[in-house]
């Protein structure tokens, strides 16, 4: 019996993605640590942790949510891993939105700056929850 290719992104996966980033950015949302990070932290480290974030996003859903094979369906993993990247962005910059911490009017590379360092490790949670029930 051939297994069914999911060649679909549905508001399940976006829900998936979303959970899984809330989850794993509300508690570094909150710390102090992070928002003085995402202020002092120079531009070459933050294009690393974006670089980190997409390599990890990348790995991760090769091995788990498209179980190493990704031939016929090349450019759904590239979607999906860029639409959970962009998910993730935006369920940070709402958390920081509002605990008052995310000046995009007032400071927005501030702003741009925190949501970066914060969503490196909640887009790991993202794709994590996006993978449990997969193929």
């Amino acid at each position: 019996m051939k297994k069914k290719i999911n060649l679909y992104f549905n508001l399940e996966d976006v829900s998936q993605i979303a959970i899984g980033a809330f989850a794993f950015a509300v508690p570094i949302s909150f710390s102090e640590e992070a928002w003085k990070l995402g202020e002092t932290l120079p531009i070459f480290n933050l294009m690393i942790l974006v670089f980190l974030s997409f390599s990890f996003l990348s790995f991760y859903a090769y091995e788990t949510v498209f179980q190493a094979d990704i031939q016929k369906r090349f450019l759904v993993f590239i979607f999906r891993v860029f639409i959970a990247y962009l998910i993730t962005a935006f369920v940070v910059s709402m958390i920081l939105l509002a605990i008052d911490k995310f000046p995009i009017v007032e400071d927005p590379f501030i702003a741009l700056r925190r949501m970066i360092v914060i969503a490196m490790p909640a887009s790991m949670g993202a794709i994590i929850v996006d993978g449990f029930d997969k193929e």
